[in-house]
């Protein structure tokens, strides 16, 4: 009998905002597959005898190639053991989960998700402000700043992402923010724009950053980028939290 894969949104780092059921679930485990962003203190509700396995994506880094993930995924749930694949924020924004999926399916392994909080509403969280408010901000938008070669992604919809009433949220942004902005504003949206830059979220040394899309953007091109800048929010709401 083959294995079971539980696909579990680790949040954004803090163990406090794991589920209860993915806590569960990483209890039970006997292999974890897990990505660098959902390390730390979470790995500890792991049993001790639990095969922990670091199969994190850094850009700019060495990093696990992705058919190497899908085959261990394979190779350890055809044993018959329990799986966690341990996956930052939610694991079904920007966590290349589907590929996984369907790794799975091809090879007849079940499998469930447990979804997780993600880092937007994380550092809306933190910020102390929400993602929407009425007759002003009724739309909510997740974009990520890159495509698979680490660019900006040539064919983003400009007129939704330049909308003043929409909140955005940008993932992978931090090296082609500078571009994005540029776009942004050529399609009509304002400088002075507020922009809400989140880092490290979850940890002792998580950063809240306010500022506009036209500062934030002189800021990245000049190299004075947060190290390890996770998301990034603009719009108006993210003027409400204070400097």
């Amino acid at each position: 009998m083959s294995g079971f894969v539980s696909f579990i949104s680790a949040g954004p780092g803090d163990p406090e905002l794991l589920t209860l059921k993915g806590a569960a679930r990483l209890r039970e485990a006997d292999v974890v597959l897990y990505d660098d962003l959902a390390s730390g203190a979470i790995l500890d509700l792991a049993r001790p005898e639990a095969n922990l396995v670091a199969v994190g994506k850094r850009a700019g880094r060495p990093s696990t190639k992705q058919h190497h993930v899908n085959r261990l995924l394979v190779d350890y749930a055809a044993t018959g053991v329990r799986v966690v694949r341990l996956k930052s924020g939610d694991a079904g924004i920007f966590g290349r989960l589907e590929e996984e999926i369907e790794t799975l399916r091809e090879a007849g392994i079940g499998y469930e998700i447990v979804p997780g909080v993600t880092s937007a509403c994380a550092a809306a969280a933190q910020a102390g402000i929400p993602l929407t408010r009425r007759h002003t901000s009724r739309r909510v938008q997740f974009v990520t700043g890159a495509d698979v070669t680490g660019d900006l992604p040539p064919n983003l919809n400009w007129a939704a992402l330049a909308d003043p009433e929409a909140t955005t949220v940008v993932y992978m942004g931090r090296r082609t923010f500078p571009a994005l902005a540029a776009k942004l504003i050529s399609h009509g949206l304002a400088a002075d724009t507020p922009a809400l830059v989140a880092e490290s979220l979850g940890r002792s040394d998580e950063r809240l950053v306010r500022t506009t899309i036209a500062e934030l953007a002189e800021q990245l091109a000049r190299g004075g980028a947060p190290s390890t800048a996770a998301v990034i929010l603009f719009g108006a709401l993210a003027g409400d939290y204070p400097s």
